[in-house]
C-alpha cells in the first residue's frame, strides 16, 4: 500500500506519523513545496522576535526523525491530480502514483486587487521566506503598514511591535479580529493596542499603493495616506487548491470531505486548512483553519487511509490569541445564534480591568464564547461546548 501525502504542514506530518503507526509495511511518501524541513507558520512570529532561530520552527526537531520512521520526503508543488489514473503530477512534471491520497496542502496568503500589491517592499507573512524578507526591513524605528487586523494580523502585529518599529494597522472590518470577536471585545483589544503606541484605524481600507522614492505611499478609503518603508498583507487566507480542477474531486471555498475526512472520491482524503469540513454545532461545510482542528483531521483520515475506522465530530472555533499581553478567547458559535433559533447570550464588561466574558447559548445549552482576561478556564469552556 502507498500512502501520498501532499503537504508537509502540521496536518500532513502528524497523518505520516499515524499512518506509520498504523502500518509498519505501507510506504509513506510526504511532499512539501519549500526549502526548508516541515515547520510550523505559528512559530513566525516568534522568529520576527527573535526568540526562535529557523530551526526553532520545525515540526520535528530531531534530525533524522522521517527517515528513521521511514517516511520518504520529496519537494515539489503539486499541479495536477488524476483520480482515474491514481496519479499527482507535480510542477517540475515528476508523477507519483498512490493507492490513498491524502490532500493537506493548506492555504495561501490572499493579495488583494490593489494597484502597486506587487510593489517590492509589500510582503506577505506566510513563509520562512517571508519571515527572512520582513527581518532585513523591519529595523527599529521604521515605519510599517499593516493590511488587516484578523487573528493573522494580529499575531504578526506582536511581532512587529517587539521589533520596535512604528506601526499603522488598517482594518477593512468595524472592528478588531471581526471574525472571533464581538463588537465590543474587538473595540476593547483596540483600545489596548493603541495604548501600546499602534495606530489602528477600522473601517478603512488600501485602495492604492506606490512608490515615492524609497518609501511606500498608501492611499485610504478614508482618504488618509500612510507614508511606509514596509508594508505587510495580512488580508487573509484561502485554501490551495487549483491544483484539483478537473480532478472530479468536490470543492467549494475548501475540499469538501465526510466525517471520515474521505472527498467524494475514494481513496482520496484531505486534512487541515483546505478541507471544508462538518461544523460541530452547524454540520454545515464551512472552513475552520486553526491547527487543533488540522490535527485532529488528520489523526482521522491516517487512521481510516491505513483500513481503521474513525471519525469526526465536526469542527470547532477554538482561538487563543496574545496580543500585546492581552489574552483573549473565541470558542465554538461564538457569535450565537438569533432568537428566533433558540439563541439566548450574556455578556460581563469590564472596561477598566481590561475583562470581557460572552456566553452563547440554544436553549440551555452552552455552544460560544469570547473572553478577554478571563481565560483561566478556556477549558471547561471549550468541554461544556
Amino acid at each position: 500500500m502507498k500512502h501520498l501525502i501532499i503537504g508537509n504542514g502540521p496536518a500532513g506530518v502528524i497523518a505520516a506519523e499515524t499512518l506509520r503507526k498504523a502500518d509498519a509495511e505501507a510506504e509513506v511518501v510526504l511532499v512539501g513545496d519549500e526549502d526548508a524541513p516541515p515547520y510550523s507558520r505559528m512559530a513566525i512570529p516568534y522568529l520576527l522576535m527573535g526568540r526562535i532561530a529557523e530551526q526553532g520552527s520545525y515540526l520535528r526537531k530531531e534530525a533524522g526523525h522521517f527517515e528513521r520512521l521511514g517516511i520518504a520526503m520529496l519537494r515539489g508543488r503539486a499541479e495536477r491530480l488524476d483520480t482515474a489514473a491514481h496519479m499527482v503530477t507535480l510542477a517540475d512534471g515528476t508523477k507519483l502514483s498512490y493507492d490513498r491520497l491524502l490532500i493537506a496542502t493548506g492555504s495561501h496568503p490572499v493579495r488583494p486587487p490593489v494597484s502597486g500589491i506587487d510593489l517590492p517592499g509589500v510582503h506577505t507573512c506566510w513563509t520562512l521566506a517571508d519571515a527572512r524578507s520582513i527581518i532585513e526591513l523591519a529595523k527599529p524605528g521604521s515605519r510599517v503598514l499593516q493590511m488587516g487586523a484578523g487573528f493573522i494580523g494580529c499575531i504578526i502585529m506582536e511581532a512587529l511591535a517587539e521589533r520596535g518599529v512604528r506601526l499603522t494597522v488598517v482594518e477593512m472590518g468595524d472592528r478588531m479580529v471581526p471574525r472571533m470577536m464581538t463588537p465590543t471585545a474587538g473595540a476593547m483589544i483596540r483600545r489596548w493596542v493603541e495604548s501600546r503606541g499602534v495606530e489602528v484605524q477600522v473601517k478603512a481600507a488600501v485602495q492604492a499603493l506606490r512608490q515615492q522614492g524609497s518609501e511606500l505611499v498608501a492611499q485610504l478609503s478614508n482618504g488618509a495616506e500612510v507614508v511606509a518603508d514596509l508594508v505587510i498583507c495580512a488580508a487573509g487566507v484561502r485554501p490551495n487548491i487549483g491544483f484539483l480542477a478537473g480532478s472530479g474531486v468536490v470543492t467549494a471555498d475548501g475540499v469538501r470531505v465526510d466525517a471520515t475526512m474521505q472527498t467524494n472520491v475514494a481513496g482520496v482524503y484531505a486534512a487541515g486548512d483546505v478541507t471544508e469540513a462538518s461544523g460541530f454545532h452547524t454540520s454545515k461545510p464551512s472552513l475552520n483553519a486553526i491547527q487543533p482542528n488540522a490535527a485532529d483531521q488528520a489523526r482521522i483520515a491516517a487512521l481510516n487511509m491505513a483500513g481503521g475506522r474513525a471519525g469526526s465530530q465536526g469542527s470547532l472555533a477554538i482561538n487563543v490569541l496574545d496580543t500585546l499581553g492581552l489574552i483573549s478567547i473565541s470558542l465554538g458559535v461564538w457569535a450565537g445564534e438569533p432568537a428566533s433559533a433558540g439563541g439566548e447570550g450574556v455578556e460581563l464588561v469590564d472596561d477598566k480591568g481590561l475583562r470581557y466574558l460572552s456566553l452563547q447559548f440554544q436553549g440551555d445549552i452552552l455552544i460560544g464564547a469570547t473572553a478577554i482576561g478571563l481565560t483561566d478556564h478556556v477549558g471547561a469552556l471549550r468541554g461544556l461546548i
